[in-house]
């Protein structure tokens, strides 16, 4: 018996080593070689019905890979403020404030699961479950890093095991959203991965890297990102679209990267690397020089021809994954950098506005810009789109990580830009879209209530019209500073609470917590319903009339980003730091290279 005892540990330990190598060997490349071409055929069926991905014949294969940058990663500058020990007093407070989230988010996930277990989102007022991403889950592996992070940890048991039965083989729509399925679907797996070790969630990561590999099968090797999966089934030649949105294209390079770091295989980052190899050739030669258009053209290569440009939807991430991606990669590829630092400069002169306010608060909002068919200056349309704060954010993290203070000052501008488009209306939340003032100067802005009255009218408005300009801004509830409501929904979107806690872990500014739960307290109270928490339709509505309207949707981003940045902003600083992860465009965060 003794010497049995000797030898199990040894035995056991054979095992675990020769398990981890044959994991390894799954996901390992030849970084010398050709690529290995795909098993040649059609995807065989298993005994289930499903099949692998992987295993469908390429149509136009790649014959060699790029690789990730070999250079060893480099000290980059600290991201996060240097926090100091705080009081016991301040300590209570923070925990009680963010155990209030948790169980925000916990009532969600019960509800989720007792009501809509496996579907993508749970109605929130019906009880119903409804597939609105592919019918693979999005709620449950979307949230599987929030479980974690929150230490619901035997939930994420629950949940991961869960995942692992998903079928990504067949899919409940006819067209797949690639950029919706990379940023929650694969950056959903990698953070699970990432965060709690298991060689599942990689599993599952991978599998739906191979699916996504095939929307890149055409000609030049951009990808389909309106993808109609069944024709790739049944072995039907793919064509690149010659029309797609900024961010559909230029928004899959943390997910792919990350992929191919964890897996040793270049095949993903080869995919993205074409991309941005195209993106900083013609960024310069666009219609506003240093930053892309909301539309490009794919098939043929181009980025260049359309007018309209944005921080906003259509185009948001595409950008903000400049600075993470070089961060992601050690610091090692200056055109990230590059890209970032041009089209930043462009913005500032371009997108970015001071609009007028009643206090003259020294704020800025990142608008929209058109060029005109003659080639003049671009015409600034003052829009403020709830999506386009996220930019707040990407300013202080860009900032940081080139050191550059300037930037640190805008993205405070930025982020204080949404928290008052947030805190001037009635119900302490800010709309989807709104239409602001613009100041004619940055440096001073002295409140000209004509002036207000003549962009509610949007037009001039002569002293006999400002009865008409007072009757329209109190029908639709414009605060003053608001010339108009375009859309007037808040969907528990987590753009302005994202800026608002990066901008907290930069700068160590207390400010940023109370506002954010000043935030929180808004949103939960308006958009609480007896299962969980709803959009809401209408977020102009007057609190004299009631309720706002809710609609019977919970998109999955409440539970990843949302709530989780609200969590994270009263969590000690190391919880998720932002000198070892990135988080992707769904708040899913990858572990940044030592």
């Amino acid at each position: 018996m003794p010497i049995v005892r000797r030898w199990v540990p040894s035995l056991l330990l054979a095992v675990v080593i020769l398990t981890l190598f044959y994991h390894a060997s799954q996901y390992r490349s030849d970084l010398d070689s050709p690529i290995k071409q795909n098993i040649p055929g059609t995807p065989r069926p298993h005994s289930g019905g499903h099949f692998n991905w992987a295993g469908r014949v390429q149509h136009y294969p790649v014959t060699q890979l790029t690789h990730l940058p070999r250079e060893k990663p480099k000290r980059l500058p600290p991201v996060q403020y240097t926090f100091r020990r705080e009081s016991e007093q301040f300590r209570s407070q923070r925990l009680q404030r963010r155990e209030v989230v948790k169980q925000t988010f916990q009532k969600c996930w019960q509800s989720y699961k007792t009501k809509a277990w496996m579907k993508d989102e749970l109605a929130p007022i019906s009880g119903r479950g409804r597939n609105a991403f592919g019918g693979w889950s999005a709620t449950l592996v979307d949230a599987l890093d929030t479980l974690w992070i929150m230490d619901m940890t035997s939930e994420f048991e629950i949940a991961a095991a869960a995942a692992k039965g998903i079928d990504f083989s067949t899919s409940t729509d006819e067209t797949i959203n690639v950029f919706e399925t990379t940023i929650r679907y694969l950056g959903g797996f990698l953070a699970a991965y990432e965060l709690s070790g298991s060689i599942g969630m990689l599993d599952k990561a991978v599998e739906v890297g191979e699916m996504l590999l095939v929307t890149f099968d055409t000609p030049n090797h951009f990808p389909i990102t309106r993808w109609k999966w069944e024709n790739a089934v049944e072995g039907v030649r793919q064509v690149t679209p010659d029309w797609m949105l900024l961010s559909e294209l230029g928004s899959l390079s943390l997910e792919f990267t990350r992929l191919s770091q964890l897996t040793n295989d270049m095949r993903w980052f080869h995919a993205v690397d074409r991309i941005t190899k195209l993106l900083e050739k013609q960024q310069m030669q666009t219609k506003l020089p240093g930053l892309w258009p909301v539309v490009v053209d794919p098939r043929n290569e181009n980025l260049t021809s359309d007018t309209a440009f944005t921080f906003g939807g259509m185009s948001d991430s595409a950008y903000e994954y400049l600075p993470k991606q070089f961060a992601l990669l050690g610091g090692v590829s200056s055109e990230y950098q590059k890209m970032y630092e041009r089209a930043m400069a462009t913005a500032v002169d371009a997108l970015f506005f001071r609009p007028m306010t009643p206090n003259g608060d020294d704020i800025l909002i990142s608008g929209d810009a058109r060029i005109a068919d003659n080639g003049s200056a671009p015409e600034l349309k003052p829009l403020g789109q709830h999506l386009g704060c996220f930019a707040g954010g990407m300013l202080a993290l860009g900032g940081r990580l080139f050191s550059n203070q300037d930037h640190i000052i805008l993205g405070r501008k930025l982020t204080d830009g949404c928290i008052w488009a947030y805190k001037a209306m009635e119900r302490g939340i800010m709309p989807e879209i709104a239409r602001f003032v613009p100041c004619e100067s940055k440096d001073t802005c002295v409140w000209e209530e004509k002036k207000w009255h003549a962009a509610v009218l949007a037009k001039p408005a002569p002293s006999g019209e400002v009865r008409v300009a007072q009757e329209v801004t109190r029908q639709k509830n414009l605060p003053e500073g608001y010339a108009d409501v375009l859309d007037k929904r808040y969907i528990l979107r987590p753009e302005a609470i994202e800026s608002v806690f990066i901008m907290y872990r930069i700068t160590g500014d207390k400010r940023y917590q109370e506002v954010a739960w000043e935030m929180f307290t808004a949103i939960n109270d308006v958009s609480k319903t007896e299962l969980a928490n709803a959009a809401i339709a209408d977020i102009t509505r007057p609190k004299s009339e009631g309720e706002a309207p809710k609609q019977d949707r919970m998109e999955s981003f409440w539970l990843a980003e949302t709530l989780k940045y609200f969590y994270l902003i009263f969590s000690e600083p190391g919880l998720i730091s932002l000198d070892k992860y990135v988080l992707n465009t769904e708040a899913h965060p990858l572990r940044r290279p030592v």
